[in-house]
């Protein structure tokens, strides 16, 4: 699991999603703008837990 911010203009595009249950939210965007989302990431990339 990661952790990152991105900033705020290119956040708010893209909608809020349940995952699984109530507490698990995802950020949903198409593939196509993985590139841009990437662009806007502030900072570290931050590995906070790994399932093994």
């Amino acid at each position: 699991m990661t952790r990152f911010e991105i900033d705020t203009d290119c956040v708010s595009r893209y909608p809020v999603q349940r995952a699984g249950s109530e507490t698990i939210l995802e950020l949903w965007g198409p593939a196509t703008e993985l590139a841009e989302f990437n662009a806007h990431i502030v900072g570290r990339i931050e590995v906070v837990h790994e399932f093994r």
